[in-house]
């Protein structure tokens, strides 16, 4: 009983937690300005991006325009809080990197508007899997490993054969 009361308790913190995160900062009493917010606004292609604005007015609902981006439309429907409407789309992966404008037209005539920086993380270095790496093999490392190989294998064979006469002699 108490481990469910424990789950549903930290269950609600999150939720609480992450819906203070996602509701713009204008709100109880301010006006809205016409900005659209977008989390993250730096994404890599593969990213979900949520986008909201009070724009579209207490139960509104609107169509967002990605297609800058190669994106697309969303629509951005009533969110749990009031007056606030959110969609979300999908960084492509075919997306370059560089800034996108994104924006909103709702359903009361309203629009918003904001930017999407697209970043791409380019690998540096080798890959280190432990199973060889992303280069060609390198002559000077494969002669020197087949010399090691060649040493062990000579070593072993005369320590065997030396261990193997000793116990004969006794």
């Amino acid at each position: 009983m108490r481990t469910t009361a424990r789950l549903f308790t930290g269950t609600a913190l999150t939720v609480a937690a992450i819906g203070a995160f996602a509701v713009p900062a204008a709100h109880a009493g301010e006006e809205w300005n016409g900005s659209l917010e977008i989390y993250p606004s730096s994404a890599s292609p593969g990213t979900t991006v949520t986008v909201n604005t009070l724009a579209c007015g207490k139960n509104g609902r609107g169509v967002g325009d990605a297609n800058s981006l190669g994106a697309g439309d969303f629509h951005l429907r009533p969110s749990t809080h009031k007056e606030v409407v959110v969609g979300q789309f999908t960084v492509p992966q075919h997306a370059r990197a560089g800034t996108y404008g994104i924006s909103v037209a709702c359903d009361n005539g309203k629009t918003a508007r904001g930017d999407l920086t697209v970043t791409h993380r380019r690998p540096s270095g080798h890959v280190q899997t432990g199973v060889g790496g992303s280069v060609g093999p390198d002559t000077t490392q494969v002669a020197a490993g087949a010399a090691v190989l060649a040493a062990t294998a000579v070593g072993g064979a005369l320590f065997l054969r030396r261990r193997a006469s000793g116990a004969r002699g006794h």
